[in-house]
């Protein structure tokens, strides 16, 4: 093999579906480092990826399903035809279904929903109705429970007879339950190994232990992770039935996968995760409904300029420093952005605390601006001569600060009262508004001093 074909999988994987030997196909895909895995699927062609797919056994699409970013395994999953999808579905893991369903159409979704088995599609119908940044949507579903009134010998027999089924389990714990499966306690395995067999587990058991419900966010989880040291914590319906159970790497994973997407909104990528190796016109639909709104925004800001083109013309200098301001302003405003984003995700505030978040960023506009300000006015003094250039751009750049926090910290707040995303949108109202005030102060104040700055 040479070294050029080493380098890029995907060639390798391209002479493999066209043999179309799924074993050696199997054989290669096991070699490969996941990171490698998403890397060759990224490079090969639609028909290949799907006929790659096609060509595994379920059990091994699935497992590589796993291994793919989220987004890349739903794209795979929404080009396959619904039987072969269905089967892929079915090997997933409870948590995995819902994650790959979640995200396709709803006509998609139902159409592999009803080529699966009826018990395995009723089962992921529920994974996939909880929300993902729920314990029901993070929750696995396989987890060891038992009933309370098994002895330990019971389990240990279960344990060895299903200990294939339970390989990929989160066997940190096993989960007892009454008759009806409501969680009744939690029995560590260290303390079932060492008791004797005909000892009832109720006895063994740790009752009435902690969980949490389906509904519970990532804040919940969080908190419940940060006041415990478990690796994991048991979910529970209204009526104390249990679910599942999320591991605390999930709630990471998950947390991580948020901040992801909100940077990502931020900076215009709408509609999820974007890689490359999704269709170019549904990219291009995601990024052009951002940035066709920027335009019409940044039009608002530069007829700012036009309406006072003679004041730019008569004092040339003002214009090193409009963009000075407007970025110094665009930074400060960010910061708010991303402290309220962080307080928003933690549930430190609430869109009823707008008043009170825009008290405390108006006292550290006040003085930043004033900071930036002074400095920014030292350098246009030293640079013409001239104090009242120092004026127009220190005063500017302070009042747009105060104006650029303001907005940072409470827009998001707006957002989230009106039912949008505050990720989303904050950039761009942010950016205009900062950049139409500065240059309006910057401008409207020059323009009342233009004798003294001409003269």
């Amino acid at each position: 093999m040479s070294e050029v074909t080493e380098s890029r999988p995907w060639l390798i994987l391209e002479r493999l579906v066209e043999t179309g030997d799924p074993e050696r196909l199997a054989f290669y895909l096991e070699g490969l480092p996941p990171a490698e895995a998403a890397r060759a699927l990224a490079h090969l062609e639609r028909g290949t990826c799907r006929r790659l797919v096609t060509l595994l056994d379920p059990d091994r699409a699935a497992e590589l399903l796993e291994e793919l970013p989220a987004a890349q395994a739903v794209g795979l999953i929404e080009e396959l035809p619904a039987a072969a999808a269905a089967s892929i579905v079915e090997a997933l893991p409870g948590q995995e279904q819902g994650d790959v369903l979640g995200p396709l159409p709803d006509e998609d979704a139902e159409a592999i929903l009803e080529a699966m088995s009826p018990e395995a599609a009723s089962s992921a119908r529920r994974i996939a109705s909880y929300e993902p940044d729920t314990a029901g949507g993070l929750m696995e579903t396989e987890a060891l429970s038992f009933r309370d009134d098994c002895r330990v010998q019971d389990v240990l027999d279960d344990l060895r007879a299903n200990a294939e089924r339970y390989a990929d389990f989160a066997v940190q714990y096993a989960y007892v339950v009454d008759a009806s499966s409501r969680l009744d306690g939690v029995l560590p395995l260290r303390d079932l190994l060492l008791a004797a067999p005909d000892r009832p587990i109720r006895e063994l058991m740790i009752a009435s232990p902690r969980s949490v419900q389906l509904d519970d966010g990532l804040e919940e989880l969080a908190s419940f992770f940060e006041e415990t040291s478990f690796l994991g914590v048991p979910v529970v319906d209204d009526d104390g039935v249990m679910a599942g159970i999320v591991r605390r790497s999930d709630l990471a994973q998950a947390l991580g996968d948020r901040e992801r997407s909100d940077h990502l909104k931020t900076v215009g990528i709408v509609g999820g995760e974007e890689l490359r190796s999704l269709p170019t016109w549904l990219r291009a639909r995601r990024r052009l409904g951002w940035l066709s709104v920027n335009v019409v925004l940044n039009v608002v800001a530069a007829s700012v300029i036009a309406a006072h083109q003679d004041t730019l013309a008569a004092v040339i200098a003002l214009a090193v420093f409009l963009p000075i301001i407007s970025d110094m302003s665009g930074c400060s405003g960010t910061q708010a952005v991303a402290v309220t984003m962080r307080e928003l995700s933690l549930g430190i505030v609430r869109p009823a605390d707008l008043f009170h978040v825009l008290g405390k960023e108006l006292t550290v506009g006040l003085v930043n601006g004033t900071a930036l300000g002074s400095l920014l006015a030292f350098v246009a003094w030293a640079w013409k001569g001239n104090p009242w250039l120092g004026l127009v751009v220190g005063v500017a750049l302070a009042f747009n600060t105060m104006v650029a926090v303001a907005i940072g910290g409470t827009v998001p707040l707006l957002l989230k009262r009106l039912g949008r995303d505050p990720a989303l949108a904050s950039g761009p109202i942010l950016t205009t508004c900062t950049d139409t005030c500065g240059f309006l102060a910057v401008l409207g104040l020059a323009s009342v001093l233009l004798p003294r700055l001409t003269g």
